[in-house]
């Protein structure tokens, strides 16, 4: 028996490729006038991969120069430097220092609210010890090649069809800056946001979890561990206990909830009763609502061994917490014919898209503005954050795989910029998901 379920999602795949296929060919009832357009799309999407082609080798330059000299979290000055100064001799109108002192904005394009304001996002923060092992040197090539595309498609197109941000946002590695310039209204003007990140894999969607960072403080007393041990307070067995609570509350965990913690500070030597003990926690669940509950029963766990120690206890979570990923499934779908169309070859591995991929300021961004965050195999199948990740991010063979990926998220924006019932669209599933995250 077929579920209905399995129905409707058979017939909103039919829909939407008969959608897909009515927007790409003409028809003949039509005439003249839309075999023209039909071939002026034709046109521009060739245009886009001959743009993005020919500024192949400038492309790997900034991904290199970038991949050099790793920099972490709102301390990119070179890179803001490098992509500004490309941006602007490319044609761009940049706001250096935008909002934040390592961000930026480049725009293209008529400022018009009727017209789709498309933004493509750039990161370009390293992790400390192992560089790019996250591959954002990557993530920024392929804003910047996107971005070249775009522009391509809104300087040849015969009508006016919109604006194009290209957007540099600083510390994604735990510093949350696109959750800053958020509350600077950054993103307030955006129709669609997109960007592509380099992962083992090439997947449309992958579970993306909330996340928040949490810091713990006990504060005991110190006495001599030999001679008055009963005159102290034990800081470290309240650590201890804490660590240990959470690690048996696991049992109750979702098989999707995820908390890792270690211990910062454990005192300072081995005769002295520990008066002051830390420990740093990330909690992440594959929704919003649920971060709230899993954070709730962290915290039983953490007042419990203050409680049973006689420790005071002092705790807080991070000022920026990651929203989960709320990808649009439009969006998805448009990408995904247009990275197909330009070679990309997705994962067919379930298992793999269903497992959490970790945490990103880019899930705050889908919670205000339709959005994809796709990720694509970049010639290796090592882990992001790890040392064979950073060689990868920096060898040649990243580079097919890169372009692609900005073909693809220009190849999107050309849709979105032609058809208004697409972006309509777009904006409807939007709101089915926001209501349901």
């Amino acid at each position: 028996m077929i579920s209905f379920n399995k129905l409707r999602s058979s017939a909103n795949k039919l829909l939407a490729k008969r959608t897909w296929n009515n927007f790409y060919n003409c028809s003949v009832t039509n005439g003249s006038k839309a075999m023209s357009k039909s071939n002026d799309m034709a046109d521009l999407r060739s245009s886009v991969i001959e743009t993005v082609d020919r500024y192949a080798v400038e492309l790997n330059n900034l991904s290199q120069q970038i991949w050099k000299n790793p920099e972490l979290g709102f301390k990119e000055y070179s890179a803001h430097t490098v992509l500004t100064d490309f941006l602007e001799k490319a044609g761009f109108k940049v706001e250096k220092h935008y909002k934040i002192e390592t961000a930026f904005k480049a725009t293209f394009g008529d400022v018009d609210p009727s017209k789709p304001h498309i933004a493509v996002i750039c990161e370009y923060d390293a992790l400390p010890g192992i560089g790019h092992a996250c591959g954002h040197n990557l993530i920024a090539e392929v804003g910047i090649a996107a971005g070249l595309g775009i522009k391509d498609i809104l300087e040849k197109s015969d009508t006016k069809l919109g604006q194009l941000t290209v957007l540099g946002t600083p510390a994604e590695e735990g510093g949350g800056g696109k959750i800053i310039l958020m509350k600077h209204g950054a993103f307030k003007t955006f129709d669609v946001a997109m960007m592509a990140h380099p992962t083992p894999a090439t997947v449309t969607k992958i579970p993306i979890l909330a996340r928040s960072k949490l810091m713990i403080k006990y504060i005991g007393k110190a006495s001599h561990a030999a001679g008055f041990p009963w005159d102290g307070i034990n800081a470290l067995d309240a650590a201890v206990l804490c660590y240990q609570n959470i690690s048996c509350l696991r049992q109750q965990f979702k098989p999707t909830w995820r908390v890792h913690g270690v211990i910062t500070n454990g005192g300072v030597k081995p005769n002295i009763i520990p008066d002051q003990t830390e420990l740093e926690y990330s909690v992440r669940a594959p929704k919003d609502s649920e971060l709230k509950i899993l954070e709730a029963k962290i915290v039983k766990c953490i007042e419990s061994a203050a409680q049973a120690t006689g420790c005071k206890v002092e705790y807080e979570f991070g000022e920026h917490p990651y929203s989960a990923m709320l990808y649009n499934n439009t969006l998805c779908e448009l990408y995904e014919k247009n990275a197909s169309s330009v070679g990309v070859e997705f994962s067919m591995d379930e298992s793999i898209k269903q497992s959490p991929l970790g945490s990103t300021d880019m899930g705050n961004v889908s919670t205000v503005v339709p959005s994809i965050h796709p990720c694509f195999h970049m010639g290796t199948l090592a882990a992001n954050h790890t040392t064979d990740f950073t060689t990868a991010a920096g060898s040649p063979a990243a580079q097919t795989f890169t372009l692609q990926q900005g073909k693809a998220l220009a190849l999107t924006a050309l849709d979105i910029y032609q058809s208004t019932d697409l972006l309509q669209k777009i904006k409807q599933d939007f709101i089915t998901d926001t209501q349901n995250a």
